[in-house]
């Protein structure tokens, strides 16, 4: 009676399927965990990861202050892990660790997919931004024409133009008590600097008086803080498709800086087709890589670095007096030149081999580079399951 009861109730019916379906699957995945646990080696080392000290979401509140974030971590853990919804990040400060993915075992450490995809929409596929052969080639073009000696004069002769330019600026906020951002200022000077060496054109955003050059510096530093943000923000994809947010600002801050650079481009490539002579003599890089076919250049990333690690030098300079006086009179020492000489004429005298003599100088620079590094996190992909000096082992696709 009860059973008749049964096969008459649908419900039932449902229920008992449902519970056979469960039992089987559950079955199934049972009996492949046996079968993977049978056939793994007994002796095989089991993985040594990483410990795990955040995740995408610590960084994302800690977004204002990133480095300083991962510092107070590696200060505890030389070797870290955080979790994100796509992938795993190992973070390392272990010198033995940095010396292996990036000299020992540098072939199987690059950019990676992940990286590319987050930077070409503004680096395109520039030496920054890419790997294996188009890294390597631009690298090669990039070498030779740096060590050309027409560019290295030509540099020479640009730097201290500019940085004559800015001890100008600076005197005349110093001698009228006024406040300055020195940041902002070494970011204007060197990327005047860059765009005259690049490009063999006169940007002046030091002294403002080139709107589209201020336009155009204003968009290349939003798009570059948008990268940044890019790695954390795992919706970033899904904003550029839809052309909103702080992504439809990108896509706007990028045609301007394409609009600015490739009008640059048309401009010397028509000013070369006019000219006649040996076009190797060009001082300018950009004269020099369209020689080569090489559309673009990615020197406005180097600015960057510059004003970052002189900014740091200033401030270093400034909690430490004693420091500042010696560097001050060794400059003072090796060019030759009396403390009341104008601007002009004391850059005039800062050639090569007056540098060459300001080993004071230059260990000042070295250590504020240890202290304060212009790069202080260069992120790289694991492009084969592999194992760090540390012991701590990194898989295929991490980062």
């Amino acid at each position: 009676m009860e059973s008749s009861t049964l096969a008459r109730s649908p419900k039932s019916l449902a229920a008992a399927a449902a519970a056979a379906i469960v039992t089987l699957l559950l079955g199934v995945c049972f009996a492949k965990l046996l079968l993977l646990l049978s056939r793994q080696n007994p002796t095989r080392r089991k993985p040594n990861y990483a410990p795990i000290a955040g995740t995408i979401f610590h960084q994302l509140l800690n977004i204002h202050r990133l480095v300083d974030y991962h510092t107070t971590i590696s200060r505890r853990h030389k070797t870290f892990r955080m979790l994100t919804p796509s992938c795993n990040y190992v973070y390392t400060v272990d010198p033995a660790n940095v010396e292996y993915i990036l000299k020992t075992n540098f072939a199987n450490y690059g950019k990676g997919e992940l990286s590319y995809s987050v930077m070409r929409d503004l680096l395109g596929d520039g030496i920054f931004a890419v790997d294996g052969d188009k890294w390597r080639q631009q690298r090669k073009i990039a070498s030779f024409e740096f060590s050309a000696k027409v560019l290295r004069d030509f540099s020479s002769v640009v730097f201290r133009n500019t940085a004559a330019k800015l001890a100008n600026i600076v005197a005349e906020f110093a001698s009228s008590y006024q406040m300055m951002d020195i940041q902002d200022l070494f970011m204007k000077s060197t990327l005047d600097s860059i765009f005259k060496v690049g490009f063999g054109v006169e940007l002046d955003t030091l002294s403002g008086s080139n709107e589209e050059g201020r336009k155009f510096a204003k968009a290349f530093d939003d798009s570059s803080c948008q990268l940044l943000r890019r790695f954390l923000d795992v919706s970033w994809k899904v904003k550029r498709f839809l052309n909103i947010g702080s992504e439809a600002e990108m896509k706007r801050n990028i045609k301007l800086i394409d609009d600015f650079v490739y009008k640059l481009i048309d401009n010397k490539s028509e000013q070369m087709s006019k000219q006649r002579g040996d076009f190797m003599k060009k001082e300018d890089i950009l004269s020099r890589f369209l020689i080569e076919r090489e559309r673009g250049s990615d020197n406005i990333e180097d600015r960057d670095t510059t004003a970052g690690t002189l900014s740091w030098l200033l401030y270093m300079l400034c909690k430490h007096p004693h420091v500042q006086e010696k560097v001050a009179q060794e400059v003072r020492e090796a060019i030759g030149i009396k403390d009341n000489a104008a601007m002009d004429e004391f850059a005039a005298c800062l050639t090569e081999e007056a540098i060459n003599q300001m080993q004071y100088l230059h260990a000042s620079l070295t250590e504020t580079l240890r202290l304060y590094p212009a790069v202080p996190l260069d992120a790289k992909c694991c492009f084969s399951d592999d194992t760090l000096p540390d012991g701590f082992d990194v898989k295929k696709a991490i980062w």
